[in-house]
């Protein structure tokens, strides 16, 4: 299995856990702001991981990759404070927080999958 789709479901895996241990402590509204959280920050941290895994052998491009996918999770993380925020969504703390937590642990899940493999070499340019 390529690492990409088992980074995508040990990340799937290990949310669904998180959320199943807060489900008794949220309110319906905290219940639906964690699952929407979890849902773009798994979508985001795939893609990321996704594209730097594809350019992992060529150093520049793999910087270039890393630093916006670090842009693209901060905006993420943005767009949904604004979003909730503006519409008045009830569990817009709960949704952010657990968006901010959810890209923590998908971030620190990243190493274990991101590997070289023993033929391939790095290109500096």
């Amino acid at each position: 299995m390529k690492a990409s789709l088992r980074y995508a479901a040990t990340g799937a895996l290990t949310l669904a856990l998180i959320i199943t241990v807060l489900w008794h402590f949220l309110d319906p509204a905290g219940r639906r702001g964690v699952v929407l959280a979890a849902v773009i920050a798994l979508s985001v941290q795939v893609l990321a991981f996704g594209s730097m895994v594809r350019f992992r052998r060529r150093f520049s491009r793999f910087l270039a990759v890393w630093a916006g996918g670090t842009l693209v999770r901060m905006a993420t993380v943005v767009v949904v404070a604004v979003l909730v925020g503006r519409a008045g969504v009830e569990g817009a703390g709960a949704t952010l927080f657990a968006l901010a937590g959810f890209f923590f642990l998908l971030l620190l899940l990243e190493p274990l999958y991101f590997r070289l493999e023993p033929a391939e070499m790095i290109e500096v340019r």
